[in-house]
């Protein structure tokens, strides 16, 4: 390959692991810790935060107007200019040349409209950068703690789910079946490497790492086997509606819950309808009356997926029942054409949809936008679980290696490299520098993986990250070694590097191979902390190789090519 094709390829792959760094970089060094801790939170955490932040800008601006209503807008409430400006402009009044603060609440409709414009920017600020954690290098337990979770199997549920007693062995093979289905939640979820294992006959332990955020958690227990379709009754949705609004005390019960009236006949329930906020929080939006019978249970649900509607281009979620809940559904939806449809999780009605023929397996819902579409369509896929589960503890634990440990850790991987720059330098002269290059490079190379793919750093992934730079190394002295036998036969420094590179290349690739094929068989078989090393390990073996045979050899290039008649510097002997 040409010189000038190996420089833009490398340019490109340099220009690749910036695009995919950035959020791991940004993260961990241009967030401060404080709003770290505010990011992570609980999307509720985040609601009450960006609310009380608001209500206090607020109560701030009031003051001053109060004060003095020419007082100049202090920076820090220089957020808000954009939008008064474009309030100004659909009000068709003048923007104002200098900001007052009588002149920011000019720009505001009244003070409902100015506050959530402070509740907006608090809370774009803070769901942004948890959007940003989510795609930077996650660290696992053992090294920065994470979320420790007990499930335990609801058994009564189950029997009563049977219509009969479950011996121990049912119970746990209901249990072992609802790990792999967990697995699989948790990996459409987006969450890094858990571990999830079988404790005792009825308990499921979850270890994820990365902060406490119980939102984590819900999205994967969400519809925890409780997922069902049930029939609305609209006529009896509008008495309710009536009822509550004129009885605002009758609507909870002194617990909390929903207060069934006693208007509603037997086999009719009122339930809530719940739709997401701007924060990704169930809010309830309104009641309605649905039957008590379950009309259709999820798990006869096999498949769910997003779409967009071909006439209206509305999000769309479309799934597929098996042969026994297409037979169920047929009949159910037969019998109740032009009427309302519910999808009810967890007590909570999360979607509606008119019934306008009877549908047998391939079921299509809509009136959701595509955040919700999409998270409706995981759920589904996931919901059905064959014993209920129940949280019995969610703790946060801290990281087991401990923080003395990590940074001895740290301070171990950094003497390790001081002292391989050192050797290479001190056997090589400056062609051990370029050595260097190119191993400071396969660093990047790795992290910028990883962090792509998102995948969890522990301790044993740290462990095939040194051991790769210890095998790059050893690539570039394959290659060195080869230039210097090369020039010993009194070849040119061109021809030296050129038959180096070329002699070396099967000799380097021969031994990467063989460690990349056991890479992959660890990767498939192992477990989830071998399966941490083997994909690092597998990653740096690839970078490495292109470190050497592109990086290098592009350098080498650069060094030598205008440069006949003088000694290249591989060795600090006299040639």
């Amino acid at each position: 390959m040409k010189k000038r094709s190996r420089l833009v390829i490398v340019l490109l792959v340099i220009l690749m692991c910036g695009f995919f760094l950035y959020p791991t970089l940004k993260w961990y060094g241009g967030v401060p810790q404080s709003t770290k801790e505010l990011a992570t939170g609980s999307n509720v955490q985040i609601k009450e935060y960006s609310r009380g932040q608001a209500s206090r800008d607020l109560r701030a601006l009031k003051e001053l107007v109060a004060k003095d209503s020419l007082t100049i807008l202090p920076d820090e409430y220089g957020y808000l200019k954009e939008q008064a400006k474009a309030n100004y402009k659909a009000m068709k009044k003048p923007v104002p040349k200098t900001w007052t603060v009588a002149a920011l609440f000019g720009g505001f409709y009244n003070e409902q409209d100015l506050f959530d414009s402070c509740e907006q920017y608090y809370r774009t600020e803070l769901l942004g950068l948890k959007a940003l954690s989510a795609k930077a290098l996650q660290l696992g337990l053992d090294l920065r703690g994470g979320m420790s979770i007990l499930l335990e199997a609801d058994v009564k549920a189950f029997e009563a789910k049977k219509g009969s007693s479950a011996t121990a062995a049912q119970v746990t093979a209901a249990v072992k079946q609802d790990i792999e289905i967990l697995e699989k939640r948790i990996d459409q979820f987006g969450v890094s490497e858990p571990v999830i294992r079988l404790q005792g006959t009825d308990q499921i332990l979850i270890e994820v790492p990365g902060a406490a955020d119980p939102e984590r958690v819900n999205s994967f227990l969400r519809g925890k086997g409780s997922l069902e379709f049930k029939m609305v009754d609209t006529a009896l949705t509008t008495q309710l509606d009536a009822y509550y609004k004129a009885n605002p005390s009758e609507v909870y019960t002194d617990s909390g819950a929903l207060k069934q009236p006693d208007f509603l006949p037997a086999g009719k329930l009122a339930a809530g309808y719940y739709v997401s906020d701007s924060y990704g929080i169930d809010e309830l939006d309104r009641f309605v009356v649905i039957e008590e019978e379950v009309g259709l249970d999820g798990s006869h649900l096999e498949s769910a997926t997003t779409s967009t509607d071909g006439i209206t281009g509305r999000p769309v979620v479309n799934f597929q029942l098996d042969s026994v809940g297409g037979d169920v559904f047929y009949k159910l939806t037969s019998t109740h054409v032009n009427e309302t449809l519910a999808v009810v999780m967890d007590g909570k009605v999360k979607a509606m949809a008119t019934i306008t023929q009877g549908i047998r397996n391939s079921v299509q819902i809509s009136g959701f936008n595509a955040a919700e579409a999409n998270d409706l369509a995981i759920v589904l896929r996931t919901a059905a679980l064959p014993i209920e589960l129940t949280v019995s503890s969610q703790q946060a634990v801290g990281a087991t290696l401990g923080e003395d440990a990590v940074a001895a850790g740290l301070k171990a991987i950094a003497l390790g490299l001081l002292l391989v720059v050192l050797l290479m330098f001190g056997y090589y002269h400056v062609s051990g520098l370029v050595a260097n290059l190119a191993l400071l490079f396969n660093v990047v190379i790795m992290l910028s993986v990883l962090s792509a793919f998102n995948f969890t750093l522990t301790l044993t992934s740290v462990a095939g990250l040194i051991l790769t730079l210890g095998m790059a190394v050893d690539t570039n002295v394959i290659i060195f070694e080869r230039i210097k036998e090369e020039r010993r036969l009194g070849k040119s420094d061109i021809a030296s590097v050129r038959a180096g590179f070329d002699k070396a290349f099967w000799t380097v690739m021969d031994a990467n191979i063989t460690t990349i094929i056991a890479a992959l068989v660890l990767s498939q078989l192992g477990s989830s902390s071998v399966k941490g090393f083997a994909n690092t390990l597998a990653i740096g073996i690839v970078s490495s190789v292109f470190t050497a045979l592109f990086v290098s050899h592009l350098i080498f290039d650069a060094a030598v090519t205008d440069r006949e008649g003088k000694k290249l510097h591989i060795s600090w002997r006299k040639n």
